[in-house]
C-alpha cells in the first residue's frame, strides 16, 4: 500500500456542512496578480501570451483540483473548507483548502483575518488558544470543541472568502508570479504553486526557495534562455529530495505519476484532457 501523507480527510470531518459556494468559479485573485507582466526573453513572453496563465478563472481551478487529488483524495475542492484534523504529524492542526496548520502560523493568520471582517465567528473564541500553539505541534485548548467550530465556521461564505484570499496571498500569487518571472508557462506556475503548498513559502533548504535555488544550480529557466523542460525537471528532482526527507511527505507520486506526465507530454499550458495518478489512485479532468 502506498504511503499516504498526513493531510487527510475522515470519514466524519465534512458531516452535516452546507457549502456556501462563490457565484464566480474562484474568487480572490488581486488584480495585480493576474496582471503581472511576462519577464524574460521576448520568446518566452510571446509564449505565455499565447495561453491563459494560472491566474485564470478556469486554470486556478484545475490547479485546486490537482492539488485536492494530492491532499484529499478528491477533485471537489470547495468540500474542504470544513476539512479541519489534528494529526501526530508536527503540525498540530491542519485545516481548510490548502492545509492551513496550527503550527505554521497560517491557520492563526486566517482566524484573525475572519474575525477582523466577522468579529463574534465560532472560532475566535480560540484565538487565545492558537497563538499558544504557533510554532508548536500542540492542541492544548481546541480538540473537538475548535473542530465543531471550524465546521460551523466553514458554513459562512466570510470563512470561506478568507481561506481563499490567505490562500492568494501567502502560496497563490507569489508562486504565479515568481513562475512568470522565471518565463515559465501554466504547467511551471502549477508546479511551482504545489511546491509552495506542501513546503512553504521561506528560503530554508527545505522550503520552496530552496527547491528553486538547488533547481537553478542544476539548469537555466526561460527568463535566463535555458530550456523550459530541462529546468522543470531539474525543479521537480530537487523538490523529490526534499520530499523523501520527510515521512509524511515521502509518496512523490503526485510529482512522479501527475506533474512529470504532464511535463513529458510537453502540456505545457496544462490543457485538458488531464489524466495522472496520485497515491495509486486515478483522476481526470475533461475540460
Amino acid at each position: 500500500m502506498p504511503q499516504r501523507p498526513a493531510k487527510r480527510l475522515s470519514l466524519t470531518a465534512l458531516a452535516g456542512v452546507t457549502l456556501v459556494l462563490p457565484a464566480l468559479a474562484l474568487g480572490g485573485t488581486s488584480a495585480a496578480s493576474a496582471a503581472a507582466p511576462a519577464v524574460g526573453s521576448g520568446l518566452s513572453a510571446r509564449i505565455q501570451a499565447a495561453a491563459p496563465g494560472l491566474d485564470d478563472p478556469h486554470k486556478k481551478d484545475i490547479a485546486m483540483q490537482l492539488v485536492c487529488s494530492a491532499e484529499n483524495s478528491s477533485l471537489e475542492w470547495r468540500k474542504y473548507f470544513a476539512y479541519i484534523e489534528p494529526y501526530d504529524d508536527g503540525r498540530g492542526y491542519t485545516g481548510g483548502i490548502v492545509g492551513f496548520t496550527s503550527r505554521t502560523g497560517d491557520m492563526l493568520e486566517l482566524v484573525e483575518n475572519y474575525t477582523k471582517a466577522k468579529p463574534g465567528n465560532p472560532l475566535a473564541a480560540y484565538l487565545p488558544a492558537l497563538r499558544k500553539a504557533n510554532g508548536s505541534d500542540s492542541h492544548s485548548g481546541l480538540g473537538k470543541p475548535f473542530e465543531e467550530a471550524w465546521r460551523k465556521a466553514a458554513q459562512d461564505k466570510a470563512f470561506q472568502d478568507a481561506q481563499e484570499a490567505l490562500r492568494d496571498r501567502m502560496y497563490f500569487n507569489p508562486a504565479v508570479k515568481q513562475a512568470k518571472d522565471d518565463g515559465l508557462r501554466t504547467l511551471g506556475q502549477f508546479i511551482y504553486y504545489d511546491a509552495i503548498v506542501m513546503h512553504g513559502p521561506g528560503n530554508d533548504s527545505d522550503s520552496f526557495g530552496g527547491i528553486r535555488k538547488s533547481a537553478l544550480a542544476k539548469a537555466k529557466p526561460p527568463s535566463q534562455g535555458g530550456d523550459e523542460k530541462a529546468y522543470l525537471n531539474a525543479f521537480l528532482d530537487a523538490r523529490k529530495k526534499v520530499m523523501k526527507k520527510e515521512e509524511a511527505h515521502s509518496d512523490t507520486s503526485r510529482v512522479d505519476t501527475a506533474q512529470r506526465v504532464f511535463l513529458n507530454d510537453g502540456n505545457f499550458d496544462l490543457e485538458p484532457p488531464l489524466k495522472w495518478k496520485v497515491y495509486g489512485d486515478s483522476y481526470r479532468i475533461d475540460k
